[in-house]
């Protein structure tokens, strides 16, 4: 009896010890801030499945953009650990790195790199969405590519082909605007704050401009930036929706697939509703390219995206439950089913030759291009940035709506930043 009663002991204890390795984070519970992107949802929709696999549960909470930064910057000086994991755009891996907000990945990364297949990550996306002088303050999970969207077929009724420069995109457009007819041939963010922000620093870069000077500091008011706001709002001016200079992100990409717009420049994460007919009513008339650049202007290739960072304030224990999630939302069978759930987010080179993924989202040559000779840096990812987005999300509005001109905006936001330097 003494060793029968052992044996069914021994087999209890087996037994939990299976079920424990089952899931080994039975009982955790984590909490990320997310970006209202895409692949919020669709993070939220795979939480269970996270939770049956790991035994953790995982509670998502969506937040507009601005929202984002304020809540998780609060939660960082407080030291409050609200948050386990947030989700890092790329222009804020300088104030992460020089504040210590999230834990500094590099050991576990080199630790489990094996298990990340770590080769199968485009480097331009390990650096540019997670790393800032030498720290990886957070691990690349969605990255997008800056590209430009047209309807073909509106090109091919006026005899024109995709523009590969500047110059031809500012002539497409204005030849493309028609407002009897309710169309325009461009579309951008004009709305104050980041929005109008992040698209002219795109825009001005493949014009030749710079945010930045050779020495490091603002050159926000120099010669090719006042000539490329000035392309900027004069599109704006002649070939833009009524209103566009009130449009974030949301209102640029609906204008694109209601068939308003002919072309935009845009990031790679709306491509996928692009070919959705319950949102968009260009399904087969889209077509998605390089972005073009100016006739004397490198290609610009730009990058952007979202890191997952890991809060410092948390304990070890969680930080290491917060490292299990991030490894597996970007292991490659569970990546792939979020993309094929409509993230746009992409991440690994194997992706980008998937035939499934080729099947459903047909521009993801386009993207591996700009991954591979991509420039993260357009916008500048030092830890004055938001300051600095601020200062021209209000300068570049202020044109746009004809409180200022081009040089008197640029010249006020230089001085806000040669003060904030």
């Amino acid at each position: 009896m003494k060793l029968a009663s052992a044996a069914a002991l021994t087999a209890l204890l087996l037994g939990s010890t299976a079920l424990a390795q089952d899931k080994p984070l039975d009982g955790v519970t984590l909490t990320l801030a997310s970006q209202n992107d895409q692949f919020a949802a669709v993070i939220a929709d795979l939480a269970p499945k996270f939770e049956e696999e790991t035994g953790a549960k995982l509670n998502v909470d969506i937040l507009d953009y601005g929202s984002l930064l304020t809540k998780t910057t609060a939660d960082y000086i407080g030291d409050t650990a609200g948050y386990d994991l947030v989700t890092m755009d790329i222009v804020w891996a300088g104030e992460y790195a020089e504040n210590g907000y999230s834990v500094d990945l590099t050991d576990l990364i080199k630790r489990d790199a094996a298990e990340i297949d770590v080769d199968d990550i485009y480097p331009n996306l390990m650096m540019g969405l997670g790393n800032f002088d030498g720290k990886q303050v957070a691990f690349p999970f969605a990255g997008y590519a800056n590209v430009l969207a047209y309807n073909k077929t509106m090109f091919d009724a006026a005899g024109l082909t995709a523009p590969t420069t500047m110059e031809e995109f500012v002539a497409d457009a204005k030849t493309l605007t028609d407002p009897e007819k309710g169309v325009y041939g461009f579309v951008a963010n004009g709305q104050k704050g980041p929005a109008v922000a992040q698209d002219w620093m795109q825009y001005n870069t493949e014009m030749g401009g710079s945010i930045m000077g050779p020495d490091g500091k603002p050159a926000l008011n120099s010669e090719a930036n006042v000539q490329s706001l000035t392309v900027y709002a004069d599109l704006f001016k002649t070939a833009a929706p009524p209103g566009a200079a009130n449009y974030d992100w949301g209102g640029r990409e609906e204008s694109f697939r209601q068939g308003v717009a002919a072309q935009m420049q845009t990031w790679s994460v709306g491509a996928p509703g692009y070919y959705n007919p319950d949102m968009s009513k260009i399904v087969d008339d889209v077509a998605i390219t390089v972005a073009p650049h100016g006739e004397n202007v490198p290609p610009a290739y730009g990058i952007g995206g979202w890191g997952m960072a890991i809060n410092a304030d948390i304990s070890p224990e969680q930080q290491e439950a917060a490292w299990t999630f991030i490894k597996w939302l970007t292991s490659p069978a569970i990546h792939k089913e979020f993309n094929l759930m409509g993230a746009g987010s992409f991440l690994r080179k194997s992706e980008m030759s998937d035939p499934d993924l080729l099947a459903k989202f047909p521009f993801l040559p386009v993207v591996a291009e700009t991954f591979e000779k991509g420039d993260y840096n357009y916008r500048p990812r030092i830890p004055e940035y938001p300051q600095i987005q601020d200062i021209l999300g209000t300068a570049v509005n202020d044109v746009l709506v004809g409180n200022a001109d081009p040089k008197e905006a640029l010249d006020a936001a230089q001085k806000e930043a040669e003060d904030l330097f």
